[in-house]
């Protein structure tokens, strides 16, 4: 049986993932590249790669799949009427 990662998970740690390279490439030190390798890895362990970029695009696809299956909600108000995917 294969396990599938909750998508919030995912899309909190590609979110994370983001962000800390964004952090290192303007320089905030150190700190910022323990915390990247560490989202890295399990980035990589929830996505079931080797490789973080592997697993970033596992994560794509597994975000890109559920959205076309994902349910649809309204804005409670109603006031665009587009369907909002969930």
């Amino acid at each position: 049986m294969l396990l599938v990662p909750d998508p919030k998970v995912v899309r909190r740690l590609l979110t994370q993932f983001a962000s800390l390279q964004i952090a290192l490439a303007e320089s905030e030190g150190l700190e910022g590249a323990c915390e990247l390798e560490d989202v890295s890895y399990t980035l990589c362990i929830t996505m079931g790669t080797r490789n973080v970029y592997e697993a970033v695009a596992a994560a794509d696809a597994l975000l890109v799949a559920r959205a076309g299956r994902g349910s649809v909600v309204r804005e409670p108000d109603g006031k665009d009427g587009l369907p909002v995917p969930v």
